[in-house]
Protein backbone atom coordinates (compact mmCIF):
# COMPACT_ATOMS: atom_id res chain seq x y z
CA UNK A 1 0.00 0.00 0.00
CA UNK A 2 1.60 3.15 -0.71
CA UNK A 3 2.47 5.44 1.86
CA UNK A 4 0.13 8.19 0.88
CA UNK A 5 -0.19 9.79 4.64
CA UNK A 6 0.19 8.77 8.28
CA UNK A 7 -3.03 8.63 10.95
CA UNK A 8 -2.59 11.08 13.54
CA UNK A 9 -2.75 8.74 16.74
CA UNK A 10 -5.88 9.50 19.22
CA UNK A 11 -3.88 9.31 22.12
CA UNK A 12 -6.26 7.81 25.14
CA UNK A 13 -3.83 7.70 27.54
CA UNK A 14 -3.10 11.13 27.45
CA UNK A 15 -6.56 12.38 27.34
CA UNK A 16 -7.88 9.96 30.03
CA UNK A 17 -4.84 11.31 32.67
CA UNK A 18 -6.43 14.87 31.42
CA UNK A 19 -9.99 13.58 32.91
CA UNK A 20 -9.03 12.13 35.56
CA UNK A 21 -6.79 15.69 36.67
CA UNK A 22 -10.01 17.56 35.81
CA UNK A 23 -12.18 14.92 38.11
CA UNK A 24 -9.68 15.49 40.92
CA UNK A 25 -10.22 19.18 40.82
CA UNK A 26 -13.56 18.77 41.34
CA UNK A 27 -13.76 16.20 43.70
CA UNK A 28 -10.79 18.32 45.87
CA UNK A 29 -13.42 21.22 45.39
CA UNK A 30 -16.22 18.83 47.31
CA UNK A 31 -14.01 17.76 49.87
CA UNK A 32 -13.38 21.24 50.84
CA UNK A 33 -16.88 21.60 51.46
CA UNK A 34 -16.74 19.17 54.33
CA UNK A 35 -18.24 16.21 52.03
CA UNK A 36 -16.70 12.66 52.21
CA UNK A 37 -14.33 11.10 48.86
CA UNK A 38 -16.37 9.50 46.52
CA UNK A 39 -16.40 5.45 46.94
CA UNK A 40 -16.19 3.08 44.69
CA UNK A 41 -16.15 -0.85 45.57
CA UNK A 42 -14.55 -3.10 43.22
CA UNK A 43 -15.20 -6.85 43.37
CA UNK A 44 -13.16 -9.40 41.95
CA UNK A 45 -13.65 -13.26 41.78
CA UNK A 46 -11.13 -15.58 41.08
CA UNK A 47 -7.33 -15.63 40.07
CA UNK A 48 -7.45 -14.69 36.29
CA UNK A 49 -4.32 -12.83 35.75
CA UNK A 50 -5.78 -10.22 33.39
CA UNK A 51 -8.56 -8.96 35.62
CA UNK A 52 -6.14 -8.38 38.49
CA UNK A 53 -4.25 -6.02 36.70
CA UNK A 54 -6.80 -4.13 35.60
CA UNK A 55 -8.15 -4.41 39.27
CA UNK A 56 -5.01 -2.93 39.72
CA UNK A 57 -4.92 -0.66 37.35
CA UNK A 58 -8.12 0.42 38.11
CA UNK A 59 -7.72 0.94 41.88
CA UNK A 60 -4.52 3.07 41.17
CA UNK A 61 -6.67 4.85 39.20
CA UNK A 62 -8.99 5.98 41.98
CA UNK A 63 -6.30 7.09 44.38
CA UNK A 64 -4.62 9.52 42.04
CA UNK A 65 -8.40 11.15 41.53
CA UNK A 66 -9.10 11.13 45.48
CA UNK A 67 -11.72 7.98 45.17
CA UNK A 68 -11.45 5.72 47.86
CA UNK A 69 -11.17 1.99 46.41
CA UNK A 70 -12.97 -0.70 48.55
CA UNK A 71 -11.60 -4.06 47.06
CA UNK A 72 -13.60 -7.12 47.38
CA UNK A 73 -12.22 -10.58 46.53
CA UNK A 74 -13.60 -13.63 46.37
CA UNK A 75 -12.22 -17.00 45.34
CA UNK A 76 -12.86 -18.89 42.21
CA UNK A 77 -14.99 -21.22 43.64
CA UNK A 78 -17.28 -18.68 45.67
CA UNK A 79 -21.15 -19.27 45.59
CA UNK A 80 -23.39 -17.30 43.77
CA UNK A 81 -25.38 -16.36 47.81
CA UNK A 82 -21.66 -15.57 48.59
CA UNK A 83 -21.54 -12.60 46.08
CA UNK A 84 -24.79 -11.76 45.69
CA UNK A 85 -25.00 -10.92 49.16
CA UNK A 86 -21.93 -8.79 49.39
CA UNK A 87 -23.47 -7.11 46.56
CA UNK A 88 -26.40 -6.36 48.67
CA UNK A 89 -23.99 -4.84 51.54
CA UNK A 90 -22.47 -2.90 48.98
CA UNK A 91 -26.07 -1.51 47.28
CA UNK A 92 -26.59 -0.60 51.30
CA UNK A 93 -23.40 0.96 52.32
CA UNK A 94 -23.46 4.94 52.88
CA UNK A 95 -19.74 4.95 51.61
CA UNK A 96 -19.97 3.28 48.30
CA UNK A 97 -21.12 5.25 45.27
CA UNK A 98 -20.52 2.95 42.68
CA UNK A 99 -20.02 -0.94 42.29
CA UNK A 100 -18.01 -2.79 39.63
CA UNK A 101 -18.24 -6.19 39.37
CA UNK A 102 -14.91 -7.52 37.55
CA UNK A 103 -15.17 -9.68 34.45
CA UNK A 104 -15.43 -12.45 33.21
CA UNK A 105 -16.88 -14.28 36.23
CA UNK A 106 -15.72 -17.75 36.70
CA UNK A 107 -18.28 -19.83 34.59
CA UNK A 108 -20.13 -21.60 37.43
CA UNK A 109 -21.97 -18.10 37.90
CA UNK A 110 -24.67 -16.12 36.22
CA UNK A 111 -22.96 -12.88 35.25
CA UNK A 112 -26.73 -11.46 34.01
CA UNK A 113 -27.80 -12.32 37.62
CA UNK A 114 -24.95 -10.79 39.27
CA UNK A 115 -24.54 -7.31 37.52
CA UNK A 116 -28.13 -6.52 37.54
CA UNK A 117 -28.05 -7.32 41.56
CA UNK A 118 -25.89 -3.95 41.50
CA UNK A 119 -28.67 -0.88 42.44
CA UNK A 120 -28.94 1.03 39.20
CA UNK A 121 -27.51 4.38 40.66
CA UNK A 122 -24.27 2.48 41.90
CA UNK A 123 -23.87 1.06 38.46
CA UNK A 124 -20.92 2.73 37.26
CA UNK A 125 -20.63 -0.11 34.68
CA UNK A 126 -23.43 1.52 32.98
CA UNK A 127 -24.86 -2.34 32.02
CA UNK A 128 -27.85 -2.62 34.43
CA UNK A 129 -30.99 -2.94 32.50
CA UNK A 130 -32.12 0.63 33.62
CA UNK A 131 -29.19 2.47 32.69
CA UNK A 132 -29.40 0.97 29.17
CA UNK A 133 -33.08 1.86 29.03
CA UNK A 134 -31.97 5.59 30.16
CA UNK A 135 -29.12 5.54 27.25
CA UNK A 136 -31.77 3.84 24.62
CA UNK A 137 -34.58 6.56 25.64
CA UNK A 138 -32.04 9.60 25.12
CA UNK A 139 -32.40 10.05 29.19
CA UNK A 140 -29.32 11.17 31.39
CA UNK A 141 -27.64 8.22 33.08
CA UNK A 142 -24.65 6.01 33.89
CA UNK A 143 -23.57 4.86 30.54
CA UNK A 144 -21.36 2.26 29.90
CA UNK A 145 -17.89 3.50 30.07
CA UNK A 146 -16.12 1.78 26.56
CA UNK A 147 -18.81 3.34 25.00
CA UNK A 148 -18.34 6.37 26.13
CA UNK A 149 -14.57 6.30 26.63
CA UNK A 150 -14.96 6.45 22.79
CA UNK A 151 -17.29 9.57 22.56
CA UNK A 152 -15.20 11.60 24.70
CA UNK A 153 -12.16 10.65 23.01
CA UNK A 154 -14.02 11.72 19.18
CA UNK A 155 -15.28 14.74 21.61
CA UNK A 156 -11.13 15.94 22.68
CA UNK A 157 -10.18 15.65 19.26
CA UNK A 158 -13.04 18.01 17.59
CA UNK A 159 -14.58 15.44 15.47
CA UNK A 160 -17.78 16.69 14.36
CA UNK A 161 -20.18 14.17 14.43
CA UNK A 162 -23.35 15.69 12.97
CA UNK A 163 -24.81 14.22 9.92
CA UNK A 164 -20.99 12.19 9.67
CA UNK A 165 -21.66 8.78 8.21
CA UNK A 166 -20.33 5.98 11.36
CA UNK A 167 -20.30 2.68 11.41
CA UNK A 168 -20.02 0.29 13.57
CA UNK A 169 -18.89 -3.25 13.59
CA UNK A 170 -19.87 -5.26 16.63
CA UNK A 171 -23.45 -5.16 18.05
CA UNK A 172 -22.39 -6.21 21.84
CA UNK A 173 -24.90 -4.89 24.89
CA UNK A 174 -20.89 -3.80 25.96
CA UNK A 175 -20.11 -1.95 22.99
CA UNK A 176 -21.52 -1.88 20.25
CA UNK A 177 -25.12 -1.35 20.55
CA UNK A 178 -24.25 1.19 23.39
CA UNK A 179 -22.09 2.98 20.99
CA UNK A 180 -24.70 3.31 17.82
CA UNK A 181 -27.26 5.04 20.28
CA UNK A 182 -24.80 7.78 21.59
CA UNK A 183 -23.70 8.27 17.45
CA UNK A 184 -27.00 8.62 16.85
CA UNK A 185 -28.10 10.83 19.47
CA UNK A 186 -25.00 13.07 18.05
CA UNK A 187 -26.50 13.02 15.44
CA UNK A 188 -24.53 10.62 13.08
CA UNK A 189 -25.94 8.41 10.48
CA UNK A 190 -24.99 4.89 11.75
CA UNK A 191 -24.67 1.65 10.33
CA UNK A 192 -23.88 -1.59 12.70
CA UNK A 193 -22.72 -4.30 11.17
CA UNK A 194 -22.22 -8.18 12.33
CA UNK A 195 -21.21 -11.27 11.20
CA UNK A 196 -23.75 -11.31 9.15
CA UNK A 197 -23.34 -8.14 7.81
CA UNK A 198 -23.32 -8.70 3.40
CA UNK A 199 -20.30 -6.69 1.64
CA UNK A 200 -18.87 -5.46 4.66
CA UNK A 201 -15.46 -3.65 3.28
CA UNK A 202 -17.80 -1.91 1.01
CA UNK A 203 -19.55 -0.60 3.97
CA UNK A 204 -16.65 0.33 6.05
CA UNK A 205 -15.45 2.30 3.01
CA UNK A 206 -18.04 4.54 3.23
CA UNK A 207 -17.34 5.34 6.93
CA UNK A 208 -16.25 9.07 8.42
CA UNK A 209 -15.87 7.40 11.07
CA UNK A 210 -15.37 3.73 11.82
CA UNK A 211 -15.60 2.07 15.39
CA UNK A 212 -14.30 -1.61 15.63
CA UNK A 213 -15.13 -3.89 18.60
CA UNK A 214 -15.81 -7.36 16.85
CA UNK A 215 -13.17 -9.53 18.65
CA UNK A 216 -11.05 -10.37 16.11
CA UNK A 217 -7.37 -9.86 15.84
CA UNK A 218 -6.39 -7.60 12.69
CA UNK A 219 -10.04 -7.41 11.20
CA UNK A 220 -10.15 -4.44 9.91
CA UNK A 221 -7.41 -4.14 6.76
CA UNK A 222 -6.18 -0.81 4.88
CA UNK A 223 -8.16 -1.42 1.86
CA UNK A 224 -11.65 -1.55 4.27
CA UNK A 225 -10.78 2.17 5.13
CA UNK A 226 -11.64 5.37 3.74
CA UNK A 227 -8.96 7.55 3.66
CA UNK A 228 -8.65 10.10 6.14
CA UNK A 229 -11.44 8.47 7.82
CA UNK A 230 -11.37 8.54 11.78
CA UNK A 231 -10.76 4.74 13.45
CA UNK A 232 -11.47 4.03 16.47
CA UNK A 233 -10.17 0.25 17.46
CA UNK A 234 -12.27 -0.97 20.80
CA UNK A 235 -10.55 -4.71 20.21
CA UNK A 236 -7.64 -6.16 22.59
CA UNK A 237 -6.59 -9.37 21.58
CA UNK A 238 -3.24 -10.95 23.05
CA UNK A 239 -1.15 -13.20 20.82
CA UNK A 240 2.37 -14.01 20.64
CA UNK A 241 5.05 -12.13 18.37
CA UNK A 242 7.81 -12.42 16.70
CA UNK A 243 9.86 -12.38 19.48
CA UNK A 244 8.41 -15.10 21.42
CA UNK A 245 6.70 -13.06 23.67
CA UNK A 246 2.84 -11.61 24.09
CA UNK A 247 1.89 -8.62 22.73
CA UNK A 248 -1.36 -6.41 22.34
CA UNK A 249 -3.40 -5.86 19.31
CA UNK A 250 -6.79 -4.43 17.92
CA UNK A 251 -8.93 -5.70 15.65
CA UNK A 252 -7.22 -2.93 13.35
CA UNK A 253 -4.36 -3.87 11.60
CA UNK A 254 -2.89 -0.99 12.61
CA UNK A 255 0.20 -0.74 10.46
CA UNK A 256 -1.82 -0.93 6.82
CA UNK A 257 -4.74 1.54 8.22
CA UNK A 258 -2.43 3.89 10.06
CA UNK A 259 -1.28 4.78 6.02
CA UNK A 260 -4.83 5.67 5.69
CA UNK A 261 -7.13 6.68 7.95
CA UNK A 262 -6.78 10.87 9.24
CA UNK A 263 -6.69 9.46 13.04
CA UNK A 264 -6.92 6.16 14.79
CA UNK A 265 -6.45 4.96 18.31
CA UNK A 266 -3.65 2.93 19.36
CA UNK A 267 -3.60 -0.55 20.88
CA UNK A 268 -2.42 -0.07 23.82
CA UNK A 269 -3.40 3.04 24.91
CA UNK A 270 -6.03 4.55 23.25
CA UNK A 271 -9.52 3.19 24.22
CA UNK A 272 -8.61 0.91 27.34
CA UNK A 273 -7.11 4.02 29.17
CA UNK A 274 -10.53 5.93 28.36
CA UNK A 275 -12.92 2.79 29.84
CA UNK A 276 -10.76 3.84 32.89
CA UNK A 277 -11.55 7.25 33.26
CA UNK A 278 -15.17 6.94 32.17
CA UNK A 279 -15.61 4.31 35.34
CA UNK A 280 -13.79 7.07 37.70
CA UNK A 281 -16.18 10.08 35.94
CA UNK A 282 -19.30 7.49 36.76
CA UNK A 283 -18.57 7.25 40.42
CA UNK A 284 -18.47 10.89 40.25
CA UNK A 285 -21.58 11.45 38.92
CA UNK A 286 -23.24 8.77 41.28
CA UNK A 287 -21.65 10.59 44.17
CA UNK A 288 -23.42 13.98 43.16
CA UNK A 289 -26.25 12.02 43.32
CA UNK A 290 -26.02 10.42 46.83
CA UNK A 291 -24.66 13.27 48.96
CA UNK A 292 -24.98 16.33 47.09
CA UNK A 293 -27.50 19.00 48.03
CA UNK A 294 -30.43 19.17 45.20
CA UNK A 295 -30.96 22.24 43.64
Amino acid sequence: MPNQQTAQLLDGKSCANSCREELKIKIDEVRKRGFRAPGLAVVLIGDNPASQVYVKNKVAACKKAGIESYLHQFPKDATEAQVLNAIEELNDSDEVDGILVQLPLPGHLPTDKILHAVRPDKDVDGLHPYNLGLLMAGKPGLRPCTPQGVMVLLERYNIPLAGANAVVIGRSNLVGKPVALMLQEQNATVTMCHSKSKNLEAITRAADILVVAAGRECMVKGSWVKPGAVVVDVGINRRVAASGEFELVGDVDFQEVVQVASLVTPVPGGVGPMTVAMLLSNTFLAYQEHILPKG
